[in-house]
């Protein structure tokens, strides 16, 4: 003989295994990322910025044990490179493990070895420029106005290298004033999808010597 089954139980059974469906299909939805790296006046921040999120959150940085040297946070950035392929290249990973080395670990940014590799990033072998205007420091200019964390003369950081700023200007007549143009005010969609903030604030003498600074990279 079949077993039978009340009604009202088989409905309770029905109305169970819907809600049951329903609850598997229900959206999960995490709260936004808010932790955020902590911003340096070194090249490794622009760079460490643009690409280490590609794969985690900046909470992995607060996950490593406090007070790494550089040797060791260069090591994290090896590893991240060779064994998981991040996309930074050798010059990179130097770069960021500076930066995290200064901005979490023990180093220092007066450190001989940070100064040496900030430089490196900042300065190639021959990108030594003379000064563009009389009376301006350039090289304050963009330590002050922490230019260099977004740009380096050499390579792409977050905005483009001054190099290839250079390079597409090469041959346009109007290139100081429209260099100057997008110090002053400010520019966006011409390298990307990150805007460049104004500096407003400059003098008209320091706007034309860091235009022409980077064109002559």
């Amino acid at each position: 003989m079949k077993p039978i089954i009340a009604p009202a139980l088989l409905a309770l059974a029905v109305l169970g295994g819907t809600a049951g469906a329903r609850a598997a299909q229900q959206d999960v939805k995490l709260p936004a990322e808010t932790v955020q790296l902590k911003p340096a006046r070194l090249p490794g921040y622009g760079i460490a910025m643009e690409k280490c999120a590609i794969c985690h959150s900046a909470d992995y940085v607060a996950y490593q044990p406090p007070g790494l040297s550089l040797a060791q946070w260069t090591a994290e950035m090896k590893k991240m490179q060779r064994a998981y392929g991040a996309p930074i290249d050798d010059a990179e990973v130097e770069q960021i493990g500076a930066y995290l080395a200064v901005a979490y670990g023990s180093a220092r940014l007066k450190d001989p070895e940070i100064v040496a590799i900030a430089q490196k990033a900042n300065r190639p072998a021959a990108a030594a420029s003379a000064p563009a205007a009389p009376g301006v420091d350039v090289q304050a200019l963009l330590a002050k106005n922490a230019c260099l964390s977004c740009h380096s003369v050499a390579q792409k950081v977050v905005g483009p290298s001054y190099h290839e700023v250079a390079t597409r200007y090469k041959t346009d007549a109007q290139a100081q004033a429209k260099l100057e143009a997008s110090i002053r005010g400010g520019s966006s969609g011409k390298w990307g999808a990150v805007p460049m903030p104004p500096f407003a604030g400059l003098k008209a003498e320091e706007v034309r010597a860091l235009a022409a600074y980077v064109r002559q990279q």
